[in-house]
């Protein structure tokens, strides 16, 4: 139980905020300028008013919150409709007004933490009621109206390109009104319930799938670009295995997709995995199928972000193959690794200010490159190298390529494993797969050719390896001490790194 004089502490605490919150709102009233994005006033505000007055409805009592009807359909489609022919920066102004004048009732709120402290002293089965209250007191307004759209045809999809809208107001800091973050907060909270994993179906993509999904399938891959159907006839073909998971209020549109390819060995370049064309017309031989390969995972509904999806239809991908090819046993991502060209400019510039050049490369190495390059030594050498790596133009020459391929390994393994954010990798492909218990087992060299793979990576991918037996250890390892459970190699070329930069 809480003291008498904590209580009487935190009311004071209470008034002295809803104090200040009603002289907030006073000065926001007389200040529209708190939407920093805006210098005129917002396009349609009247009608904005009359929509959210008429299908907003007043949260019900605690006592009639099972009792009342529920709201006409046509609430739920004129705000469809009504936001739908809204300009992108009439959106925000909407979204702000809804957010924040039909978001929360703070006073009641207020008055309802007064009473949980009152009753603090009395028997269990009231203070559980007064918390249930209060509890039903923190829902929005809106969160209603949120869940009469879900009911309607269309109203999943319509929630989650909101929610989209949403994350990209944010993104952008186009309002960093705290109302809005609220409005993301809950809508993510009900997209994770009806996106939970036991509502979603799997489902494996062939040539024979209806051509909307194909079509769909070629749009959303964002990691190796879909070139044309042979292309894509190629990817859903022999030796390859593409699923999705789907979900019955959004049919026909795959919320998330898993790239997979069979091979006799874990694949180390991605050429023979989409730029190989030998197996289109060919029949498996399941004894050549030893390894599965997911050289690709795009999620298509930006508006599901921070919604798990990925990590559950790896695990469920890993089951379905189990059962097809029982004895296999290798299971390994091939992937991209996105910003460690920007991040390796960004690093010789870095050096280059501070003089540190001798920190990255060795003297032999700073030497073939001043040779190659036919620069000065010291700064010029590395202005050369970081013009040739945001060029790409260092892998048109072999002697370049030659020197610089231990160089840039080694910066890769450091940049993969040792570059952080709050404790975790930098890397977003990098944590996701450390989150799902992968090893980070081998760095590739020229692994991605293509334009593309050269431009974010310097040709190197990576296999995160998914060893079964060992995937929920290493992922509590990485979740909760920040552990990254690497191979030989990638710790040798880490150690490389440490040695040469002194770290």
């Amino acid at each position: 139980m809480i003291s008498h004089s904590a209580i009487r502490a935190f009311r004071s605490s209470v008034r002295c905020w809803r104090q200040r919150t009603v002289l907030k709102a006073a000065l926001e009233a007389s200040d529209v300028s708190g939407w920093r994005c805006y210098s005129t006033p917002i396009r349609g505000v009247t009608g904005m008013e009359e929509i959210l007055a008429r299908v907003v409805a007043p949260l019900p009592t605690y006592e009639t919150r099972d009792k009342s009807p529920p709201p006409p359909e046509s609430n739920s489609l004129d705000f469809m409709h009504f936001y739908g022919s809204l300009e992108k920066e009439d959106k925000l102004g909407f979204l702000a007004k809804l957010s924040q004048d039909f978001g929360v009732d703070h006073k009641s709120v207020s008055e309802l933490a007064l009473r949980l402290l009152d009753t603090q002293l009395r028997d269990v089965a009231t203070v559980l009621q007064v918390e249930d209250r209060l509890r039903y007191g923190l829902t929005p307004r809106y969160k209603q109206l949120l869940n009469h759209i879900s009911r309607v045809e269309g109203g999943v999809k319509f929630l989650v390109d909101l929610r989209a809208d949403v994350l990209e107001i944010i993104s952008s800091r186009a309002s960093e009104s705290p109302h809005i973050r609220d409005l993301n907060g809950t809508l993510k909270s009900l997209l994770s319930e009806w996106f939970s994993v036991g509502l979603l179906r799997l489902e494996r993509i062939t040539w024979q799938s209806p051509c909307e999904i194909l079509q769909r399938i070629s749009q959303y891959e964002a990691v190796h670009p879909v070139r044309n159907w042979t292309d894509l006839k190629r990817r859903v073909g022999p030796y390859r295995r593409c699923y999705a998971f789907t979900h019955a209020a959004m049919p026909g549109e795959p919320l998330v997709v898993l790239h997979v390819a069979l091979t006799e060995d874990i694949s180390d370049n991605i050429q023979s995995i989409v730029r190989e064309f030998a197996t289109l017309d060919s029949e498996e031989d399941v004894n050549k199928i030893n390894a599965a390969v997911f050289y690709s995972i795009s999620s298509t509904q930006a508006g599901l972000q921070g919604v798990e999806l990925g990590n559950y239809l790896i695990k469920r991908v890993v089951r379905e193959l189990q059962s097809e090819f029982p004895h296999m046993a290798q299971f390994s991502s091939l992937s991209p690794i996105p910003g460690f060209s920007s991040w390796l400019q960004g690093l010789l510039s870095q050096y280059r200010k501070e003089g540190r050049g001798s920190d990255l490369l060795s003297e032999q190495e700073w030497k073939e490159v001043e040779q190659a390059t036919d620069s000065a030594p010291g700064t010029p050498a590395i202005e050369a190298l970081r013009k040739l790596i945001a060029t790409s133009e260092w892998m048109r020459s072999e002697r370049l390529t030659r020197v610089l391929e231990p160089v840039l390994m080694r910066l890769c393994a450091w940049y993969l494993y040792g570059e952080k954010r709050r404790g975790y990798a930098l890397n977003p492909v990098a944590n996701f797969h450390l989150q799902n218990g992968a090893t980070m087992w081998r760095l590739n060299w020229h692994a991605d050719t293509s334009p593309r793979g050269v431009a974010n990576s310097c040709g190197v991918m990576v296999n995160y390896r998914y060893f079964l037996t060992e995937t929920s250890k290493n992922s509590a390892l990485y979740l909760q001490n920040k552990v990254i459970v690497a191979s030989e190699q990638v710790l040798g070329l880490v150690s490389q790194f440490q040695k040469n930069s002194k770290l």
